[in-house]
């Protein structure tokens, strides 16, 4: 049974998302126990975990995608969602990638007006097989934010890219979520993205949240990277960076 509740109507004073008590699991097999979390609007939280501790399966029952067995699930609206596979359709254009689900009388000024803000404007009638990895994550990032979330989920979105399409990745989402202040969820498995990126860190472990770093903005600059990876399990003792 999913626990899925909406909040009252948006305001900007409203969390995007607010868990409580979540559990999920797979017959026998309890991936999420007991895990609470609250996301503020404009707020951009960077979850980490080692592989199969329950990041992917919290991104995916935030989205409403699975079922939960207890808790609660409480946002405004479904959120909107971009995977580590950018899921363009091959037989439609760019414009019409990102406008899907727009109500049709001025879908193509909005799904153009979003394709500006990722860089690709002068492109609304080029085809998905046109473009590099990053440029279709681009499109995938316009079609996510064109539906105005409350709530945006990040689920490895750079992982195939390469390191400098990665770099020009987090300045892109950066200025995008400072220009619509979603609340944003990120399931990373790259610590210095984490720490670039997010306003607060968390990491998982055993199906529930283990640890919390605030950044304050400060990026680098408030926590080493050093520290977050003994917080991972993968350095048992400080050593430089």
């Amino acid at each position: 049974m999913t626990f899925h509740v909406p909040l009252p109507l948006s305001s900007p004073a409203l969390p995007a998302v607010v868990v409580t008590n979540l559990r999920r699991a797979y017959g026998d097999r309890v991936v999420i126990e007991n895990l609470n979390l609250r996301i503020e609007r404009g707020e951009f939280v960077a979850l980490l975990g080692e592989s199969g501790c329950g990041k992917t399966t919290l991104l995916r029952a935030l989205a409403g995608l699975d079922p939960i067995q207890g808790g609660r699930i409480a946002a405004p609206k479904r959120p909107a969602v971009v995977f580590q596979e950018h899921r363009l359709l091959p037989w439609d254009n760019l414009w019409r990638n990102v406008a899907l689900g727009l109500p049709a009388p001025d879908a193509r000024a909005q799904a153009g007006a979003a394709l500006v803000e990722v860089g690709l404007g002068g492109r609304l009638d080029d085809w998905p097989r046109n473009l590099s990895g990053g440029q279709a994550q681009r499109v995938a990032l316009a079609r996510a934010l064109v539906q105005q979330p409350e709530l945006l989920l990040l689920d490895e979105p750079f992982a195939a890219l390469d390191a400098l399409t990665r770099i020009r990745m987090h300045e892109l989402v950066r200025e995008l979520v400072a220009n619509h202040r979603p609340g944003v969820l990120l399931v990373t498995h790259d610590v210095d993205e984490a720490i670039a990126l997010a306003d607060r860190i968390l990491v998982m472990r055993d199906g529930t949240i283990a640890f919390e770093h605030r950044t304050n903005g400060n990026g680098p600059a408030s926590m080493a990277r050093t520290d977050l990876l003994a917080e991972l399990g993968v350095l048992t003792s400080h050593v430089p960076a």
